[in-house]
């Protein structure tokens, strides 16, 4: 290939980039769809632009690969840990399900068992690449759909695992050569040798590793060191053909617990983005445009068929998993179409015959066309939403209409949420209020209130918000991952915002701090405590008694919470010091129970200067040895 081949080539590709997102975008179809469109313009059924399009599409499969590891670095080890009834629940209920009714359907049509659970397994599988480039563009990612589709695709390729053992057993049952069989599970210890050694490499390697690359101050060689581990982990696991996507994963969630993280992330940000672009140009470019002129019903009917078996079965999982009738219905459409898997899983079930010739020749083309319907079906899903709310459906949108001149950005808008935004609005401060429920937005609305959909973790919308000129945020979203993440974004973009975090419990407070938050409120802290209050004075206390030792035992709380920072929950010197601070809080009770009775005025009783002497006298004393 002639240098001039290369540049025109390139140049025909970013062309294609350039022109097609914006114009997908403002006909309204999306940039994925776009990207695909282009790709079959200038692909060898009509421009012939693209040259060998198996090189290119090599490289643009890398920008699966970073969008895994990107995902990797966001998705800690307690959050995969929290989210293991979506991964091994709906996971598994989406995978055997679609399994079923196409095996069903296969056996029905004449094929044997072999093919049709083959082709059921092949076709299970949705578009990893497609579908969280079309949540981070409609801006769900942190959202229960974005977290549910998340953990699906998640299963999915894990599940790559034992699909290479299964197969070549399904083999024999073909008549195919025995030693297909023996291959695949000989290669079961090298996949999990692999696994391993990508998880041991960057928990114990890569961190000192970055750490003497920062040293030097040289971001170049920062992104070229972050690009050589995302590149070494994708040929290891195509040595030992595992999806070098799944080893990204587990290497970003490994290395997403290094204080490196976010330099990380920003450096590899735009080859990801180009990277992607380039891996559905190419899918567009890959269509054999010939195949589809004289089966274009076969294919395009194959391509129908296991879209509508797969979104009808999602939607019937998802409600069984109690999502509520939108979310599911986005659920299904989101997952209905084929996964770039696909066309790797063909080619491997093919040279072990088990799948006969023509539908082999059918099933990449199929898949294919359903990524390009995929996005066309999202757009009939927005307006199956407006019709049955009866309104358009919210999207996020970095020129959305926020509120203009808000001195308060709002990020989640619930039962905790609402309750300040309504106080500080009865003040008559203005409020750039975002949400990631579809539920919420739509019952808000009702009541008038502007709310915007968006994932507030996304610094072009925080920006879009107001982020630069507003005066206070308050984080009040409901994922505690995200939460902690969206306080570590603001602090480090807008580090003149006052931060004001809604916690979990205690220890997520204490993640919030670390993150940057200047101030914290555990969200059943004050309500608790008013509850026993109140009970205090059901019980025969006096109110100013019961009040008094509530606003005793909030200030001793804090003062211990200052003082004490954990590290496992299970760290003796934590423990102690909590028991310690649990005696001395019962002491303090005790003695201002005895002076109580000593002095009958109730002015000193309600005094909060009084109470803080008293305590930092108090603290003074259990200090004495």
């Amino acid at each position: 290939m002639s240098t001039d081949d290369i540049l025109l080539r390139t140049f025909a590709y970013l062309l294609a980039a350039v022109v097609a997102a914006p114009l997908a975008k403002r006909l309204g179809l999306g940039a994925v769809l776009g990207y695909i469109l282009a790709g079959a313009i200038i692909g060898p059924g009509i421009l012939s632009l693209t040259g060998d399009i198996s090189e290119v599409h090599h490289v643009a499969e890398f920008g699966v690969v970073i969008l895994l590891f990107v995902i990797g670095l966001e998705v800690r080890p307690a959050t995969l840990w929290r989210m293991k009834s979506i991964i091994f629940g709906l996971g598994v209920a989406q995978m055997a399900s679609v399994s079923l009714v196409v095996t069903l359907v296969g056996l029905a049509i004449g094929l044997d068992f072999a093919s049709a659970w083959t082709t059921s397994l092949i076709l299970a599988m949705s578009s990893t690449a497609l579908v969280m480039a079309t949540l981070e563009e409609k801006g769900q990612q942190a959202g229960p759909v974005g977290r549910a589709c998340f953990g699906v695709l998640l299963f999915q390729d894990l599940s790559i695992i034992p699909l290479f053992l299964i197969v070549p057993m399904l083999a024999i049952q073909g008549h195919a050569a025995a030693s297909h069989d023996q291959t695949g599970w000989h290669s079961a210890p090298m996949m999990l040798g692999a696994l391993i050694a990508v998880i041991a490499g960057a928990r114990f390697a890569v961190r000192p590793l970055f750490k003497f690359i920062a040293a030097t101050r040289s971001r170049e060689i920062f992104t070229a060191a972050a690009l050589l581990l995302i590149v070494g982990v994708a040929a290891l696991m195509t040595m030992v053909g595992l999806s070098p996507a799944l080893g990204a994963f587990v290497a970003g969630v490994v290395v997403g617990e290094s204080e490196f993280r976010r330099e990380i992330e920003s450096d590899i940000e735009p080859f990801r983005g180009l990277l992607l672009g380039l891996f559905f140009i190419t899918v567009g470019a890959g269509l054999d445009l010939s195949l589809l002129r004289s089966e274009a019903i076969a294919v395009v009917a194959i391509a129908l068929s296991f879209m509508a078996a797969k979104a009808a079965t999602m939607y019937v999982v998802s409600t069984a998993f109690r999502f509520p009738r939108i979310e599911a219905l986005m659920l299904a459409v989101l997952l209905c179409q084929g996964g770039e898997f696909a066309f790797v899983f063909v080619s491997f079930a093919g040279q072990l015959s088990i799948l006969p010739e023509h539908l082999a020749r059918l099933l990449p083309a199929a898949v294919a066309v359903s990524m390009l319907l995929s996005p066309l079906a999202l757009i009939l899903l927005d307006h199956a939403i407006r019709h049955l709310t009866r309104e358009s459906p919210p999207t996020p949108d970095p020129d959305a209409q926020f509120e203009q001149g808000a001195d308060v950005i709002v990020a989640g808008f619930g039962r905790f949420g609402q309750i300040a935004g309504r106080l500080l609005q009865a003040n008559g401060h203005r409020l750039s209020i975002m949400d990631t429920s579809l539920r919420q937005i739509d019952v808000l609305r009702r009541f008038n209130q502007r709310v915007n959909f968006g994932d507030a973790t996304r610094l072009d919308l925080l920006r879009a918000a107001g982020a630069e000129e507003a005066r206070l945020l308050i984080v009040a979203i409901d994922d505690r991952e995200q939460a902690i993440k969206l306080v570590e974004t603001a602090r480090h973009s807008f580090p003149h915002l006052g931060i004001l975090a809604r916690a979990w419990d205690r220890r997520h407070a204490y993640n919030l701090i670390e993150a940057g938050a200047d101030h914290i409120e555990i969200e059943t802290y004050e309500s608790s405590l008013l509850l026993g209050r109140e009970a205090l004075v059901r019980l025969g206390h006096r109110a100013h008694r019961a009040h008094r030792s509530a606003s005793l035992f909030r200030m001793h709380d804090k003062a211990l919470f200052r003082r004490n920072r954990p590290g496992k929950p299970d760290e003796p010197g934590f423990i102690q010091a909590t028991l310690s601070a649990v005696e001395a809080l019962a002491a303090l009770l005790e003695g201002d129970r005895e002076r109580e009775r000593q002095h009958s005025g109730h002015d000193r009783e309600w005094s909060a200067s009084e109470l803080y002497r008293e305590l930092a006298e108090a603290a003074d004393h259990s200090a004495r040895p």
